[in-house]
């Protein structure tokens, strides 16, 4: 447009001018709201999971404040819904509070919870290769079967075991090395354990059976009181830090170590399958996270609780300290050797999970022996820092 068309027809040319500007500026704002929708449309799906909110029930198998495990169940709630800002609540119910504490896992099956924790061994009548995933006899310590989790094939096959009964499993915690349990008379000998009645629950119960003692599985906080009645002559729960928190020492004053049956417990969560696969991906990875996050420090508690708990049972309560006779042991290994054969033929999955179990646990004996059988051997051979009174027990 020339300055002259402008000059002899100044408000025609600024009518015809505005309105190609307006419909320019029209076409603009319409492309650019187009992008806008396009741009919502494609992150309409994370706006929505901000907004979503969802609130969980879990269920466990722990007695109401029972230091690490019902603790550690909380702190795992807490922590999910911090890391979530809010979006994913969890209620924790202590064992029985919503459902009996065996049921726990029957309980997040239905759907009738929406998280469980607990330890797998609890269920091996309905599955009978749970118990691989928290604890066998002479097997895997805490670091041996995390790491058969997560770099050997030990949660992938954890997943498929539970998954027809639409239950999502991750580790979150272990015990470390327990002790061996209460006993109200010694065990000289193998053959002192024929007849005796024990608490115990998972794999170590069939050892303990093969060995002649009548087993009963006592949910954790009946254990005293089965002590105290006469109901069992033996009973093991988990370690020092425990025992003395449940009083066991009440009860029974022969206090074995170690603890043959359960080298390394793995703690479990549980999900159920329609829940969690409900939640935003950016959740999922949440409850994975603070999973793994509290598998090490519940570990981590145990190892630095459980001695000054031992110290105070031996010097304070006069616990009498006493270490499974080398021939108890051999027994209970050779036993169990057989008890794992057994179970691995009776069932395909059992076999599948056992036959990984045993392979990735080759690799890490003779790693072990290598690294820190050598180093602890060595370290044992100048055992001057060891408290007197572990000095008295006869076995350093």
């Amino acid at each position: 447009m020339s300055l002259l068309s402008l000059l002899e027809h100044p408000k025609d040319q600024a009518q015809k001018l505005d309105r190609r500007t307006f419909m320019k500026n029209l076409g603009l704002a319409g492309a650019a709201a187009a992008t806008t929708a396009a741009s919502q449309a494609v992150c309409a799906p994370h706006v929505w999971a901000q907004g979503q909110t969802y609130n969980w029930r879990m269920a466990t198998t722990w007695p109401r404040g029972l230091a690490i495990f019902h603790s550690g169940a909380e702190r795992f709630a807490k922590e999910v819904e911090a890391r979530s800002e809010g979006r994913l609540k969890i209620q924790v119910f202590a064992g029985g509070e919503l459902v009996p504490a065996f049921d726990t896992f029957d309980a997040v099956s239905k759907g009738t919870v929406d998280v469980g924790h607990s330890v797998s061994f609890y269920w091996e009548d309905k599955i009978p290769a749970a118990p691989w995933f928290s604890a066998v006899p002479f097997g895997f310590n805490a670091q041996g079967i995390n790491a058969w989790f997560y770099s050997g094939d030990g949660l992938q096959l954890w997943e498929e075991v539970y998954a027809p009964f639409n239950v999502v499993p991750r580790p979150v915690g272990n015990t470390g090395v327990q002790m061996g349990g209460w006993f109200k008379r010694k065990v000289i000998s193998s053959k002192d354990l024929k007849g005796m009645k024990v608490r115990m629950g998972g794999l170590g119960a069939k050892v303990l059976t093969r060995a002649g003692a009548t087993v009963m599985d006592v949910p954790g906080g009946e254990v005293l009181a089965a002590l105290e009645s006469g109901k069992v002559d033996a009973a093991e729960w988990v370690g020092p830090v425990h025992d003395l928190q449940m009083g066991l020492y009440k009860a029974a004053k022969y206090y074995y170590y170690p603890g043959w049956h359960e080298p390394g417990s793995a703690i479990e969560v549980l999900f159920n399958k329609k829940a969690y696969d409900s939640l935003p991906g950016n959740l999922r990875n949440i409850l994975d996270d603070v999973a793994m996050g509290n598998n090490l420090r519940t570990l981590c508690e145990f190892e630095s609780q459980n001695f000054r708990a031992l110290q105070t049972l031996v010097s304070q309560l006069k616990v009498q300290l006493v270490r499974f006779p080398a021939e108890v042991l051999n027994k209970l290994r050779k036993f169990s050797e057989e008890v794992l054969e057994e179970e691995a033929a009776k069932d395909p999955v059992v076999k599948k999970v056992d036959a990984s179990f045993k392979a990735f646990k080759k690799d890490l004996d003779n790693w072990g022996y290598i690294s820190e059988r050598t180093f602890y051997e060595f370290m044992a051979a100048k055992p001057e820092t060891l408290e007197p009174w572990i000095h008295e027990t006869g076995e350093i």
